[in-house]
C-alpha cells in the first residue's frame, strides 16, 4: 500500500461528531469575538488545537510495505507413501524406509513444536489419519502405527494418489483460518508402478507456503517383506515377488528422484534426499525461524505521521496553559471590610 492512509483510533462516526461539535463551537466563538482581537486570537488558537487533535486521532500514515502478522502460526501436513515400497529395506543399511519416515516426522515435529499437525497417508487410496491438531501425542501414535499396505491388495501404486485429498485439505485449512501458513512435507520414494502417468500436485501450490519433499531409498534398491495385515512388518520372513520376471525373483524397489523433484516443483518446495543422520535444515529452517507465513497472513504496514501534528499541538497547549496561569494570577481576592470597635464598619 502506498500514499497517505488513515487508521482512526476512534470509530469514524464518533470522530466526525466530535469534530463537528467541538471544532464548530470554537469557530463560532472566533466569529463571536471578532470585535475583541485578543479574545479572537485565543479562540483561533483553540480551534487549531482541536483541529490538530482530530488529525492525531485519525492517525495518518504512509504505506511502507508489509510484515508477517503471525509467523508462529503453522499448519504442518505430512503426506506419507505407505505403499509396499515403503517397506523396501534400503534405509540406513537394511532397514525399511518406514523407519526413516518415522524418524524424519519425529524430528520435524520437534523442530516445529507449537504448530498444528496433520497426517495423510496413501497406498491404493489416500486417507487423512490425523486431522489438524496440536496434540503431538496423537500424531506420534499414528506415525508409530503406520504400516505398509497389505500385500494382497497391492496392484501397482501411484505417487500422486494423495494429490486430490491434499488439495482439498489445504483449501479447507486456508478457508478456516487464512492467517495460518500451510507447510507440506511429502515423504516417499517416487516409484510409479501403476502403469499410468503420475498426476500433478499443482492444485495444492496456491495453499502451500513451505515445506519439502523428502525422498527415501537408494538407486540400488531394496527388497520388501510381505505384509498380511495381521502382524507387523517384522512378523514374516517372506519377500514380495516380481512375477513379471522369469522365476519370480524378489521384487526390488528403487528411488526415483526425478518424480520426487517433479512433485517438489509442483508444490513449490525444495527436494531433499533423506539419509540417516543427515540434517533436515534445508526443508525445516525457514519454518523453524518463522520465515514461512501465509500470504493472507501478511498485513500492510504504515509509517505513522501522527507525531507531526503533535509537535505544534503541544506548543499551542503550553501557550494556552501559560495564558490561563497568567489570567489566574490577575485574579485577586476581594479585601475584607474592617470592623469598628462598635461593631460597625468603616
Amino acid at each position: 500500500m502506498t500514499g497517505l492512509a488513515w487508521r482512526p483510533i476512534l470509530p469514524v462516526g464518533l470522530l466526525v461528531a466530535f469534530t463537528v461539535v467541538v471544532l464548530g463551537f470554537a469557530l463560532w466563538r472566533v466569529f463571536a469575538e471578532r470585535a475583541d482581537r485578543r479574545m479572537m486570537r485565543a479562540w483561533i488558537r483553540r480551534a487549531v488545537i482541536v483541529a490538530l487533535l482530530v488529525v492525531i486521532v485519525a492517525r495518518p500514515g504512509v504505506g511502507g510495505g508489509s510484515a508477517a502478522s503471525s509467523v508462529s502460526q503453522l499448519n504442518v501436513f505430512f503426506v506419507v507413501d505407505t505403499t509396499s515400497s515403503s517397506a523396501a529395506q534400503d534405509w540406513n543399511g537394511d532397514q525399511p524406509r518406514l523407519v526413516g519416515m518415522r524418524q524424519d516426522i519425529e524430528q520435524i515435529t520437534n523442530d516445529l513444536a507449537g504448530a498444528r499437525f496433520s497426517l495423510l497417508t496413501f497406498d491404493s487410496t489416500a486417507i487423512q489419519r490425523v486431522p489438524l491438531t496440536t496434540d503431538t501425542s496423537a500424531l506420534t501414535t499414528a506415525v508409530k502405527t503406520m504400516r505398509q499396505e497389505v500385500t494382497f491388495y497391492s496392484h501397482g501404486s501411484s505417487i500422486s494418489e494423495a494429490n486430490t485429498l491434499l488439495a482439498s485439505t489445504l483449501a479447507a485449512a486456508h478457508n478456516s483460518n487464512p492467517q495460518r501458513a500451510n507447510v507440506v512435507y511429502y515423504l516417499g520414494d517416487g516409484e510409479q508402478t501403476s502403469g499410468q502417468t503420475p498426476g500433478s500436485f499443482a492444485s495444492s501450490k496456491a495453499n502451500t507456503d513451505g515445506g519439502g519433499v523428502l525422498g527415501f531409498g537408494t538407486s540400488t534398491g531394496g527388497r520388501m517383506k510381505v505384509f498380511d495385515g495381521y502382524g507387523d512388518e517384522y512378523s514374516t520372513k517372506g519377500y514380495i515377488k516380481d512375477k513379471t520376471k522369469p522365476g519370480s525373483p524378489d521384487a526390488v524397489s528403487r528411488i526415483d528422484p526425478t518424480n520426487l523433484q517433479a512433485i517438489a516443483s509442483q508444490l513449490g518446495v525444495p527436494y531433499l534426499h533423506s539419509v540417516a543422520g543427515a540434517s533436515l535444515t534445508p526443508v525445516v529452517d525457514q519454518a523453524q525461524r518463522g520465515k514461512i507465513v501465509s500470504a493472507a497472513g501478511r498485513t500492510a504496514t504504515l509509517f505513522d505521521l501522527y507525531w507531526v501534528p503533535a509537535i505544534p499541538l503541544f506548543a499551542l497547549l503550553f501557550i494556552e496553559i501559560a495564558v490561563v496561569v497568567r489570567a489566574l494570577g490577575d485574579v485577586r481576592p476581594p479585601k475584607r471590610p474592617r470592623r469598628t470597635s462598635q461593631g460597625g464598619t468603616t
